[in-house]
């Protein structure tokens, strides 16, 4: 070719870089590097230099030509092969979260990903950022520092629904905690959730599964902490595994609230309080900016209105419960 160049003065024909162009996507397809292939082409050309008298610029044109055109086809290759891995690893990520694949077949393609189902595993959930982009953003820069600090422990950071997630085996929670540490600040301080430890292929999916919840119960309750377990709330869905009888229990217990002046809301949360503060009236009073004369009128209105006493241990334990499951369902504001 160069000798032809050199001969005629021509440029390469179309069918000359349609042919550097294929090599190189079979050269990318073979997994060879880029920086030793263009060094052969540059080799290669000294020792094809047809002479002292050959016309440099126009050999040099078709040497910048050919490598232009193998670099285009190398890179086009390996941008197809990034976008099929990121497909295959989105779709296993799918897969794996919502148990959508045959267990056997996912567990054949977690060992790929750097998943072994013969241990438990745990996930992380980190709140929602404001776009995809920022979360791909925010998973490479806490990847950096996890990979950095832990190395290769089979674990698999990843991001879902503008989530950041982190799956690890179950016995390193040390690499849950950093991973809560990094996405708590890098999300302007949004809660960590991490669900429990499960065994198998479709233990990740519960683990996410229960971190999820946790973050829907930590919004509707307003529950404080960067990092919230699934294993440290158990009560929570305990008391709403059965619903009814849990609406039941409020609008029994809570419902005449709404018709005090003001309706419920001021009495429900001076009930909150006062039970989030171990039923301490002068703490609860400070909290509410109010009196202690004035918390305890509340009280005796609750008890008027309810006929249950704050300060009486059984009805206290029924008003307590009812209270949260008020919060967990989101009452008064939704409606039975």
């Amino acid at each position: 070719m160069l000798a032809d160049v050199a001969a005629t003065g021509r440029s390469l024909t179309l069918n000359e870089l349609r042919t550097r162009r294929e090599l190189g996507e079979r050269a990318a397809e073979a997994g060879h590097a880029l920086r030793t292939l263009v060094g052969s082409h540059l080799f290669a050309t000294r020792a094809a230099w047809p002479g002292p008298d050959a016309p440099a610029d126009r050999l040099l044109a078709a040497v910048a030509d050919a490598i232009d055109a193998f670099v285009q086809g190398f890179e086009r290759a390996q941008d197809s092969s990034v976008r099929q891995e990121h497909a295959a690893r989105r779709e296993f990520v799918d897969d794996l979260l919502y148990g959508r694949s045959d267990l056997g077949r996912l567990a054949e393609r977690a060992e790929r990903f750097g998943l072994r189902f013969s241990r438990s595993h745990a996930v992380a959930v980190a709140g929602r950022s404001a776009s995809d982009e920022q979360s791909e953003y925010l998973l490479r820069r806490v990847e950096q520092t996890l990979f950095a600090r832990f190395g290769n422990r089979r674990i698999l950071l990843t991001t879902k629904d503008g989530r950041l997630v982190c799956v690890a085996p179950g016995d390193q929670d040390e690499v849950l905690v950093c991973f809560a540490q990094q996405a708590g600040p890098a999300l302007d301080g949004a809660c960590v959730a991490i669900g429990r430890a499960h065994n198998g292929a479709g233990g990740v999916g519960r683990s996410y599964e229960e971190a999820l919840n946790v973050h829907d119960l930590a919004e509707r309750m307003n529950l404080a902490g960067p990092i919230l377990r699934a294993a440290e709330l158990l009560v929570y869905p305990v008391l709403t595994r059965d619903r009814d009888a849990m609406v039941d229990l409020v609008r029994h217990t809570l419902g005449p609230l709404q018709n005090a002046r003001g309706g419920a809301f001021p009495l429900l949360d001076t009930l909150n309080v006062y039970f989030g503060t171990g039923c301490n009236a002068a703490a609860a009073a400070r909290h509410l900016r109010v009196s202690v004369r004035t918390l305890s009128y509340r009280l005796e209105r609750i008890h008027w209105l309810t006929g249950a006493d704050a300060a009486d241990p059984e009805d206290r334990y029924a008003l307590q419960t009812a209270v949260i499951g008020a919060r967990i369902l989101d009452w008064p504001r939704q409606e039975f």
